[in-house]
């Protein structure tokens, strides 16, 4: 349940606490933070055009969302989630709903991850919230089809960066465990010039980090440097693999400020630790699961990190399946209610995404 102690905000409010829509115009510029710079040529790349970075200033963008998933998607993660649960000792996860509780029959919903009229319309929702671009954080291995997520921007005139890579171990291709790092280099240089991708992610690992997720993620790192793409991950359960992740990227060549550590809202510290000491090697840190009912317990930390003067390495996002507008209009009031500004606000939602998915080409766009 919301900690607020107002009711959810009104279009309006949510505009105004990340200076989007009208509200850019309203609002003063000089309330907010220093607008960023950029290298000279450098573009965010959707998948139906490249945009200066400057022309996606008006509105907020969700680095990590999904717009498509496979039918089974939602299966076989329990099934992994499970499986790290039982290795670890833990009992598993109570059912939903809660024990003894009766189930009725019920009416599926739409699935709106297989209808391109169904999601276009979801998506198109979040411009009214002040969403400006959305970044789609599937590949081919969630089951994902890129046309798919190329259909729905069309329809919805929604901007949206396309994600690409490998997602973890329990859901790789079998091929992957036969192939060589440079043959996943050169795969993943393919996926980036035929999906028209503009991001690497979500790339990731469960729990402990097996010996192809490590192939896979040195791999990612000489693709960054082949076509100067960034990279935003997947951590363990909770968040065990974080600094081994950012380890394995730098160590391939990638610059901390090209890395988004994600899912590190699971990873509940009161001290922050982990988290503090990503931000100070120069990596961005994902809270990237917000709008929900348990945002309550990611506030303190957020507002930890803001108080330590990590706001320019903050991401948040809801890695969500449906109300993708959640972020601002769920998780931003409880921050605001903690007492987090519009100047911060304003950067962490607006600025810090453009800074990291901001990129020079080094490959020409195909499409």
């Amino acid at each position: 349940m919301s900690t607020l102690p107002n009711k959810l905000p009104t279009r309006r409010r949510a505009l105004k606490w990340i200076g989007a829509g009208a509200a850019v115009a309203a609002v003063p510029r000089g309330l907010f933070a220093q607008e960023p710079t950029f290298p000279k040529g450098a573009i965010i790349r959707a998948i139906l055009k490249d945009y200066a970075p400057e022309e996606l200033a008006g509105g907020a963008t969700l680095f990590h969302e999904h717009l498509q998933l496979s039918p089974d998607f939602s299966a076989r993660f329990a099934a992994a989630s499970a499986a790290v649960r039982a290795a670890n000792g833990l009992p598993p996860l109570p059912a939903r709903g809660g024990p003894g509780r009766a189930r009725g029959p019920a009416e599926p919903p739409p699935d709106i991850m297989h209808n391109v009229d169904l999601m276009s319309e979801e998506v198109e929702k979040t411009k009214s919230a002040g969403v400006a671009c959305i970044v789609d954080a599937g590949h081919a291995d969630m089951g994902r089809d890129i046309n798919f997520i190329r259909q729905v921007s069309m329809k919805s005139g929604m901007p949206i960066v396309a994600g690409g890579g490998f997602y973890t171990q329990p859901f790789y291709p079998k091929e992957i465990s036969t192939m060589s790092e440079e043959q996943i280099v050169k795969a993943l240089i393919k996926q980036a010039d035929d999906d028209t991708l503009g991001v690497y992610g979500e790339i990731g690992s469960w729990d402990e980090i097996t010996a192809d997720e490590r192939k896979v993620f040195r791999a990612v790192g000489k693709a960054h440097l082949a076509t100067n793409l960034s990279i935003f991950t997947h951590t363990g359960i909770p968040g065990k693999s974080a600094i081994e992740q950012l380890d394995i990227l730098e160590d391939a060549g990638v610059k901390p400020n090209r890395i988004v550590i994600g899912h590190l809202g699971n990873l509940v510290d009161p001290n922050v630790y982990v988290h503090k000491t990503i931000c100070r090697r120069g990596a961005f840190i994902g809270f990237d699961r917000q709008g929900g009912f348990n945002d309550a317990q990611q506030v303190p930390m957020v507002m930890a990190l803001i108080e330590a003067g990590f706001a320019d390495h903050l991401m948040f996002s809801a890695d969500a399946s449906s109300g993708y507008a959640k972020t601002v209009t769920v998780f931003l009031p409880k921050l605001k209610a903690a007492g987090a500004s519009d100047e911060v606000l304003h950067g962490i939602m607006v600025n810090n995404p453009r800074r990291f998915l901001a990129f020079v080409p080094k490959r020409p766009r195909k499409k």
